[in-house]
C-alpha cells in the first residue's frame, strides 16, 4: 500500500517557522551574514541552515543491538568567486557564530568583484512528501515492532535460514536557504528505510540475501506491498537461491538485464558520467558530446527529481531551486546535464535543480535524484525468449565505475542463465564488465515494464552521500563481457 500524501496545511508549508521560532533567527541577520560573505569580493553567496533529527534500531539475532536517536544543526556558508569557492561552516547558529563563519569564506574565496545582496523572493515549493513530524516514543514502539516482524518472518521462510540482521533508519530534515541573488527558500525532508540482511547455510555452501524499500515516506508504507515479511522474504529467498546456484559463465555474451534496481548499474555508468561538474572540468567521457548519440536509439534517460513520495526526489534541491524533470539521453542522443548554480553559470546552461549535499557541513555540487531508463515497445517474455545462451541479470549488489572512461565493473547478486530462449539455473559470482557509453549501443530491445528500485539507494560522490532512486524496464544488450568461473 502506497503511502498516502497528505495535502500539507499553509502552517506545514511554512518549514522556514522552525529556524525563526525555534533556532532564533532573523531575516535581518541573514542579511548580515550575506554581506559579510561578500565583504572580500565575490560573485555570489548562500548560506544553508539544516536541522535533522534521526533514529535508528537494528536487531541482530532476535536482539536489539543498536539504538540511536539524534540532532543535528548547523550553517554552511559558500561564496563562489569565478571558479574558486569558499566555504566554512557552524554547528552554533548565533549571531558570532555564523558571521565569523561568513567572514571565514569571505577570505577563501575573495575576489576582485562584491555582488550585492538582494532583496529575498521567497519561492513556492512543491509538495511531493507527507511531513512527519519528530520521532516520540510511540513512534519508537512503532518501529521496533516493524523490525521484530521482519526478523521472524525470514527465520520462517526456510530452516536454513541461520542469522537475521534487521534495521530500520528514519530522519526528518528541515532546511532553509538564503542566497545573495535573492534565493529564499525552505523544505522539511522526510526520509525512511527499512533493510533485511541474512545468512543461508547448508552443509556444503553459505550465502547471503538482502533486502529493503523506504522513500520519502510515513511508517504506513511498511505495510501490503511494503511489508516488513516482504523484504525478509525476499532476502531469504535469496540466500536460500544461492545455496543451489552454479559457478557463472565467463565470456561475452548477450544479457538481459530485469527491471528495477539493475538501474543501478545505469546511475554508475552512465549518470555520474552526465553531472556537469565532470565535464566542466572534462574528466567525463561524455564530455562534449551534446547532440551526439551515446547509446542505442531505444534508449532514453532522464532524471526526475518530482516524484512523489521516491527517496530521490526533493521539492527544493540544496540551492533552493525546484527540482525538475531532466531528459539527459532521448533516443540515444545525449541532450543535457544535471547541473547546478556553478556549473550553469560557468557552461552558460540552464540550471537543472541539480544540486544537492551530505549536510550543512558540505558544498554542493550536481547530483542525480531518480535516475532511470524509459520504456520502450517490447514484451519482456520476448526479450528472454530472443538470447540462445545468455545472462539474465535480476539484481546487483556492489559496482564501481570509472568516469572519465565509464568502464565499470557489477557483481549480480541474483542471476540465471538463459539457453535457448528459457531461464535455466541460478548462478553465482557473476560480475558484470563494460563501458558505460559503449554498452548503452549495445541496446536492442527495451520492455515495456519500467519499474523502480524499492527506495534503498545512496549515492557516494566525492565523499559525499545522498539518497537516490534508480530504475529501467527489462532490457537486452546484444553484447557484454561476463565475469565468473563456471564455463
Amino acid at each position: 500500500m502506497a503511502a498516502a500524501l497528505h495535502t500539507p496545511s499553509f502552517e506545514t508549508l511554512d518549514h522556514k517557522r522552525y529556524f525563526f521560532t525555534h533556532l532564533g533567527l532573523t531575516e535581518r541577520l541573514l542579511e548580515r551574514c550575506l554581506g559579510e560573505a561578500l565583504s572580500a569580493g565575490g560573485d555570489f553567496a548562500d548560506l544553508y541552515f539544516e536541522a535533522v533529527t534521526s533514529t535508528s534500531l537494528g536487531m541482530d539475532e532476535g536482539i536489539v543491538k543498536t539504538a540511536a536517536q539524534g540532532i543535528s544543526v548547523g550553517c554552511g556558508v559558500r561564496v563562489l568567486s569565478g571558479e574558486r569557492t569558499g566555504f566554512a561552516y557552524t554547528d552554533d547558529l548565533s549571531p558570532e557564530k555564523l558571521l565569523k563563519a561568513a567572514r571565514t569564506a569571505a577570505l577563501i574565496a575573495s575576489g576582485p568583484q562584491t555582488a550585492r545582496v538582494q532583496g529575498f523572493t521567497e519561492s513556492h515549493s512543491q509538495s511531493l512528501y507527507p511531513i512527519t513530524g519528530i520521532s516520540s516514543d510511540a513512534d519508537i514502539a512503532a518501529k521496533l515492532k516493524l523490525i521484530e516482524r521482519a526478523n521472524k518472518a525470514a527465520r520462517d521462510f526456510d530452516p536454513r535460514i541461520t542469522q537475521v540482521r534487521a534495521g530500520i533508519n528514519d530522519e526528518l530534515r528541515r532546511i532553509l536557504i538564503a542566497a545573495s541573488d535573492g534565493t529564499f527558500a525552505s523544505d522539511t525532508q522526510p526520509l525512511a528505510r527499512l533493510n533485511v540482511f541474512v545468512i543461508a547455510k547448508d552443509e556444503h555452501n553459505t550465502a547471503r540475501g538482502t533486502s529493503g524499500g523506504g522513500g520519502r515516506v510515513l511508517l504506513d508504507f511498511f505495510e501490503g506491498d511494503h511489508s516488513p515479511e516482504h523484504f525478509a522474504r525476499e532476502a531469504a529467498r535469496t540466500a536460500i537461491l544461492q545455496l543451489g546456484a552454479v559457478a557463472a559463465p565467463a565470456g561475452e555474451m548477450e544479457v538481459v538485464l530485469g527491471p528495477g534496481w539493475p538501474g543501478v548499474l545505469l546511475h554508475e555508468a552512465v549518470g555520474h558520467g552526465l553531472e556537469a561538474d565532470f565535464n566542466r572540468k572534462k574528466t567525463s567521457a561524455f564530455a562534449g558530446l551534446i547532440g551526439q548519440k551515446v547509446a542505442s536509439e531505444k534508449v532514453t534517460v532522464v532524471d526526475n527529481g518530482r516524484m512523489p513520495g521516491r527517496r530521490g526526489s526533493l521539492n527544493v534541491d540544496d540551492e533552493g531551486n525546484p527540482t525538475q524533470e531532466t531528459v539527459l539521453i532521448e533516443n540515444g542522443i545525449l541532450r543535457g546535464y544535471l547541473s547546478d548554480k556553478l556549473s550553469s553559470k560557468l557552461m552558460g546552461m540552464p540550471n537543472t535543480g541539480s544540486g544537492r549535499r551530505e549536510s550543512y557541513a558540505a558544498i554542493p555540487m550536481p547530483r542525480m535524484t531518480n535516475t532511470y531508463m524509459l520504456s520502450g515497445q517490447d514484451d519482456p517474455g520476448d526479450i528472454l525468449k530472443s538470447v540462445k545462451r545468455g545472462l539474465y541479470a535480476v539484481n546487483f549488489g556492489g559496482g564501481q565505475v570509472d568516469i572519465t572512461n565509464g568502464k565499470f565493473v557489477f557483481s549480480a547478486s541474483e542471476a540465471y542463465l538463459i539457453e535457448d530462449g528459457v531461464i535455466t539455473a541460478p548462478v553465482k559470482g557473476a560480475t558484470l564488465i563494460g563501458n558505460g557509453p559503449e554498452a548503452l549501443k549495445y541496446v536492442s530491445m527495451v520492455g515495456n515494464d519500467l519499474a523502480l528500485d524499492e527506495g534503498i539507494g545512496t549515492c557516494g560522490k566525492s565523499g559525499q552521500s545522498v539518497p537516490v532512486g534508480v530504475g529501467m524496464p527489462t532490457i537486452k544488450l546484444d553484447r557484454m563481457t561476463v565475469g565468473g568461473t563456471g564455463r
